[in-house]
C-alpha cells in the first residue's frame, strides 16, 4: 500500500487463485457500501465505488466472466476460483461510469483499517437505491 494524498491510498487486489489482480486509489474516508438487492446479499458485497481511473487491472482480464445484471452493471468474477474482485458500470445519478470493488479482495486492507471505514446502506432490493433498507443487521 502506497500514499497518493493525505486519505487516498493504493490498495491491490485479488481473486482467490490469483489469476486476476488489480490495484486501486482508494480513500476509505469517503465510505463505503452495503447493499441488500439479490446479488450483494448472495455474494456478501461490502464494496466501495470509485472513477475508473483510478482503478487498475493488472493481470487477469481473459480470466474473468462478466454477469451483466443490467445493461449498465457488470459483475465480473474469476473463471477458476469464482471470487467477484469488482464491478463496472454507468450510472448518471453518481456521475457516471464508475468502478465498483469487492473489498474482501484488497490483499492490503488491514481488518482494523477496514472496520473504521464508514458504511452506507442501499436498499438495491426495493429499488430505492437511495434509502437505507429496514433491516440492515444480515448486512
Amino acid at each position: 500500500m502506497s500514499e497518493t494524498n493525505d486519505n487516498t491510498r493504493t490498495y491491490h487486489g485479488s481473486c482467490h487463485c490469483g489469476l486476476v489482480r488489480y490495484e486501486i486509489d482508494l480513500d476509505l474516508s469517503r465510505g463505503t457500501g452495503k447493499c441488500n438487492c439479490t446479488i450483494c446479499t448472495k455474494t456478501r458485497k461490502w464494496g466501495a465505488i470509485v472513477r475508473p481511473d483510478a482503478f487498475r487491472l493488472l493481470q487477469g482480464r481473459e480470466h474473468l466472466s462478466d454477469y451483466q445484471r443490467s445493461p449498465k452493471m457488470h459483475d465480473y468474477f474469476c473463471q477458476r476460483c469464482g471470487v467477484r474482485p469488482f464491478g463496472e458500470g454507468h450510472l448518471e445519478q453518481i456521475g457516471g461510469d464508475y468502478v465498483s470493488v469487492n473489498l474482501s479482495t484488497l490483499d492490503d486492507l488491514a481488518p482494523e483499517v477496514l472496520a473504521e471505514a464508514p458504511v452506507t446502506y442501499y436498499d438495491g432490493r426495493n429499488d430505492r437505491w437511495w434509502e437505507p433498507p429496514a433491516e440492515t443487521r444480515h448486512l
